[in-house]
């Protein structure tokens, strides 16, 4: 399920901002971006991220903004006199003026300037941990939030599909009869002598009953009833839901192939139109 929290913690020294992206998956998928002075606590963020948001793939950002005194740095000399040297020794070989301003080449150069990381302080770890709870929560009420949108889109698709269920019986009484008068005027076309009408009724019952469609009917109810009482009773119901979707595409692809009827037809494509838009929604449901 997708969801965002952001929150901003300000220290005596920094501001503090956590950001944290939910995207749909089907397992739980952390993905950090932590400045190096809260690395030893990545394990202690990913336990709580695994405690509170189940599933879903996961970006925890966490950005730091310097507002107080500067960060004490210092000049890499041994990096600068390295560089000076080799920058001279191929200018010379390829016989290239030298850099007019030397500081501004050499100061920007990789390891020249280092940064010294100051150690983490209890309290300000403290102050960390809160703002990330903060932004789980937010995320977690945005979640809460589609859930609500996507509980109410279940149950009228739902009632969508048992309302185009019901009016599949108008037709069950025609379409028999036009099943067995197609029987009856081939049966005229190409027989030559006289059939047994009783062996007829026979092999009419046999192959009626094979187009009976009261048991996926019944199944496809239950189905329906099942779907929406698990969205109700159950904490986190997205993986089965997502298998009791799959049963009642069964049960309508079912009622389409023995349907033989251009109006039961139609209504077979509705309903899977309306499952489909389920099965893309199941996905968001933790």
């Amino acid at each position: 399920m997708t969801g965002f929290g952001k929150v901003t913690a300000e220290l005596p020294a920094k501001k503090v901002t956590v950001e944290i992206k939910a995207l749909n998956s089907k397992q739980l998928d952390i993905s950090t971006r932590i400045p190096p002075v809260y690395k030893e606590k990545e394990m202690e963020l990913r336990s709580l991220l695994l405690q509170t948001v189940e599933r879903g793939k996961i970006e925890l950002n966490i950005q730091v903004e310097n507002i107080g005194k500067d960060i004490p740095t210092q000049i890499n000399v041994a990096a600068v006199e390295s560089y000076y040297n080799q920058i001279k020794t191929i200018a010379d070989g390829m016989k290239m003026e030298l850099p007019q301003d030397w500081f501004q080449v050499l100061l920007r150069l990789p390891d020249v300037i280092k940064a010294e990381v100051a150690e983490l302080e209890e309290s300000e770890w403290i102050v960390v941990r809160t703002t990330v709870e903060d932004a789980i929560k937010q995320l977690q009420d945005f979640r809460r939030q589609e859930g609500e949108m996507l509980f109410h889109l279940f149950e009228k698709k739902i009632a969508n599909i048992d309302h185009l269920l019901t009016e599949v019986e108008q037709y069950e009484g025609e379409r028999i009869e036009k099943i067995k008068a197609r029987i009856i005027d081939n049966l005229e076309k190409v027989a030559e002598k006289d059939y047994d009408k009783n062996r007829f009724e026979q092999e009419m019952i046999y192959y009626i009953e094979k187009l009976d469609i009261n048991e996926e009917k019944s199944r496809l109810k239950n189905h329906l009833t099942y779907f929406l009482t698990t969205i109700k009773d159950e904490t986190s119901p997205g993986k089965k839901l997502g298998f009791i979707a799959q049963e009642i595409g069964r049960e309508v692809n079912t009622l389409g192939s023995k349907s033989n009827h251009v109006e039961m037809q139609k209504i077979v494509v509705q309903m899977k139109d309306e499952l489909e838009q389920i099965k893309e929604q199941v996905l968001n449901v933790l």
